[in-house]
């Protein structure tokens, strides 16, 4: 499948934060314009940005109608979710995506954000899934936003991962998708349900029981998600909980590992992205290649 991608950004472009999900303070985006600004961008926070409506970012038709705008504003080259939390696939059907076909532009997020990305995949359209404006400027997230920086201005070229010792070794070329695992679970039966067949998937969770990882992973095998990858990259997996009285009996690693071992494709465990400050940027939807060996993994960002 041919993706569309958006345009690299260029010096005095403007792009756009806006808020699918949990509400922010004012201030939380100060460092995030500094840098922006650093990179000659001028930004033009969504009208309900700082809006609040219980836990939300104000109300569902308030957060849609922001995205809403910023897709169909010809000025606005980027969008940036400014967090995740939960409440875009509350939103997301009141939101038509189909102008990007049309004049696409980089939307960017993680988390929560995964429906987003997963939307635009399924619409043949490039997306980011990378670090967020709320937590630009947090010790230890500089390689993360430089990242992301260089897929937005069209510089990236390869990632290179550590082994792992349950790693399986191969080659595997395919359209690059996926995020947060709980949410693509969320996502199965719905409009914006991920077709993985052929795909390099990736995954990455945070503070979930182990029991819960080992039950997504069993839905995603069960709903045909893992069979026909083409390959498997495992992202953080940070905070996991055992529980108190009868363990699990395996750390998160080897839980997915046991649910993909039956199949061919290559494996690589550790990529750093997820709920960590070191998450690296990733352009879904981008046809890439993952080498897999007994020194590590080497994911090509290669343009299809």
């Amino acid at each position: 499948m041919h993706m569309i991608v958006p345009p690299p950004l260029q010096k005095g472009q403007k792009v756009a934060i806006v808020a699918p999900a949990r509400h922010i303070d004012e201030n939380a985006i100060d460092k995030a314009i500094e840098i922006f600004e650093a990179w000659d961008l001028e930004v033009a926070p969504g009208r309900h940005l700082f809006s609040s409506y219980h836990q939300f970012a104000g109300h569902d038709q308030q957060r849609a109608m922001d995205l809403q705008q910023a897709i169909q504003d010809p000025d606005i080259r980027a969008i940036f979710c400014v967090r995740g939390g939960y409440g875009t696939t509350r939103m997301i059907d009141m939101v038509d995506f189909n102008p990007l076909r049309r004049s696409p532009k980089w939307i960017v997020g993680f988390s929560d954000i995964t429906a987003i990305l997963s939307q635009l995949h399924n619409l043949g359209i490039e997306s980011i899934h990378g670090i967020m404006p709320a937590l630009f400027g947090r010790e230890g997230t500089e390689a993360a936003v430089e990242s992301l920086r260089k897929i937005l201005f069209a510089e990236e070229d390869s990632y290179f991962i550590n082994p792992h010792k349950l790693n399986k070794n191969g080659v595997a070329k395919g359209n690059l998708v996926g995020g947060n695992l709980s949410i693509l679970c969320h996502l199965i039966g719905s409009d914006t349900d991920l077709v993985t067949d052929g795909t390099i998937l990736f995954i990455e969770d945070v503070d979930e029981y182990l029991y819960r990882i080992d039950r997504m992973m069993v839905q995603m095998k069960r709903s045909g998600k893992l069979e026909m990858l083409a390959g498997l990259v495992v992202g953080h997996f940070t905070d996991m909980k055992d529980d108190e009285t009868a363990g699990f009996g395996k750390d998160v690693y080897e839980i997915i590992m046991e649910h993909v071992s039956e199949y061919k494709y290559p494996v690589c465990f550790g990529f750093p992205a997820g709920h960590e400050v070191n998450n690296l940027a990733l352009p879904i939807a981008r046809y890439c290649t993952l080498k897999v060996d007994k020194f590590g993994g080497i994911l090509t960002l290669g343009n299809n």
